[in-house]
């Protein structure tokens, strides 16, 4: 099964829109055909998120969806990395990736991220998976 690592902006568009690309990824955690890889602190950073007014998730729907990608999911330990970001805060995404051997980390915001093979669009990946 692939490993994969999920920004925080793919799980908010999976929930906003089922019919698109980031909800068919999620759906794919779900129905364990993908392993999702985490750390502590991508899971803290769904919870905060999710939980923002702006978009009025249900709590009954986080907290469910946060367990299960926390007890189907691998927990990884990442290895700081010397890469520097454009915003700190999603550098965790890229150390669980690599240290979790995580053969993509799926983003909504590739410029956010150093370029790299690995690292792909929602459309990007489902196309890769694809063929």
């Amino acid at each position: 099964m692939m490993n994969v690592v999920i920004d925080t902006n793919v799980i908010v568009s999976a929930l906003l829109n089922p019919y698109g690309n980031p909800a068919k990824i999620l759906n794919l955690v779900i129905n364990s055909e993908l392993t999702f890889l985490y750390d502590v602190r991508i899971l803290d950073e769904y919870n905060r998120i999710l939980r923002r007014d702006k978009f009025g998730f249900a709590r009954e729907l986080i907290y469910p969806l946060i367990y299960f990608l926390k007890s189907e999911g691998i927990s990884v330990t990442p290895n700081p990395s010397s890469v520097k970001f454009k915003d700190e805060d999603d550098k965790k995404f890229y150390e669980t990736a690599l240290s979790g051997n995580a053969e993509y980390l799926i983003t909504g915001n590739k410029t956010h991220f150093p370029e790299e093979k690995f690292i792909v669009s929602p459309t990007e990946f489902l196309d890769f998976i694809k063929k």
